[in-house]
């Protein structure tokens, strides 16, 4: 008997091992999902949402967050590649041809036509007062440092973190971003307070335009000129806007998604790091017209005074004005009159 129990078992298991796979072959044959087709015959990955469809959606790939701030829920968004290439890739490019082209034209000139020579005589004449003086050199020292430490994010990683060493390096950057919030502020002020000073004497006119069709002297001949020359109002214009301009999106900057959003915050430094840029190529020309480009002009933002014989050379209808305003002798000491 129990030999007999003993073999019914056995062909039982052979039996059943035998027809399993015939009775697999059935399953799939009735349910083919089974072998990872779909019934249609259609492809499930080809039919999925990709990327650029969601991008097509909405500007912003978004995810679910438990905190507050809703922003920490943008996973993805374009913009912000084509922010990183144009840091990356564009801006430094941009300012260096900017800066080290206005450096370059400037050292050429010297070279080929050398400083701009001007009259002397025994007489001065009032060009500044005490308070423009402060005001300028303030305006100044802050927009230095605020342009160096701007050229340290463009360039800094690239040329001055494999002199000095990344510790050295994050240290110093970190010092820059202070300074650089912190002078934002009286570099803005300095700015308003020479537009409210100066800006009766930048409206341009007939005669700015007769300068410039004379070179401003610097080719030969004599260019009439008043208070401002036709060269310092377009500086001053471009002090006045830049510095606006900066101040803004510096302001928007200083306070996150206070003003804009993402996409906007990555715009705004676009802005920013581009009129930099252009902003300091500009000073440059604005420095060397009042040092080396033209003799005796520093005089004038120095001490306050300068030569009667170069006010006559370069601003011959101001120094008429205040000679009439006088008497007919040199301006008197301590009467204010707008920069250079």
């Amino acid at each position: 008997m129990r030999s007999a129990l003993k073999l019914l078992s056995t062909l039982v298991v052979a039996v059943t091992l035998a027809g399993a796979p015939v009775a697999v072959g059935a399953a799939f044959a009735q349910n083919p999902t089974q072998v990872g087709e779909n019934p249609s015959g259609d492809n499930p990955t080809a039919d999925s949402v990709n990327e650029e469809y969601l991008f097509k959606q909405d500007s912003k790939i978004h995810g679910r967050v438990s905190i507050p701030d809703q922003k920490a829920a943008n996973l993805i968004q374009p913009q912000g590649r084509e922010y990183r290439a144009f840091h990356e890739r564009s801006l430094p490019w941009i300012a260096g041809v900017v800066i080290l082209g206005m450096i370059v034209v400037l050292a050429a000139f010297l070279l080929i036509k050398g400083r701009m020579a001007s009259p002397r005589s025994a007489e001065k004449i009032t060009r500044y007062n005490a308070f423009e003086r402060f005001n300028h050199w303030m305006t100044a020292t802050c927009f230095i440092v605020l342009a160096l430490s701007g050229l340290n994010y463009i360039f800094g990683k690239r040329l001055l973190m494999p002199l000095i060493g990344p510790d050295a390096f994050g240290t110093a950057s970190q010092l820059a971003k202070y300074a650089h919030v912190y002078l934002a502020w009286p570099f803005m002020l300095g700015v308003l307070t020479m537009l409210f000073v100066w800006v009766k004497d930048n409206i341009p006119n007939r005669i700015d335009w007769a300068w410039l069709k004379a070179g401003g002297g610097v080719l030969g001949g004599h260019a009439h000129a008043e208070r401002f020359n036709a060269g310092q109002k377009v500086i001053f214009w471009m002090v006045v806007g830049f510095g606006l301009a900066m101040g803004v999106t510096g302001i928007a900057m200083l306070f996150p998604f206070a003003l804009v959003d993402v996409n906007g915050m990555q715009l705004m430094q676009i802005v920013h790091a581009s009129i930099g840029a252009l902003f300091i190529a500009g000073i440059i020309l604005h420095i060397y017209t009042g040092t080396v480009g033209i003799e005796g002009s520093f005089s004038a933002m120095g001490s306050g005074e300068v030569d009667l014989a170069w006010a006559r050379a370069h601003h011959d209808l101001w120094v008429e004005e205040q000679q009439a305003k006088a008497g007919g002798g040199p301006r008197l000491k301590g009467h204010p009159q707008p920069a250079e």
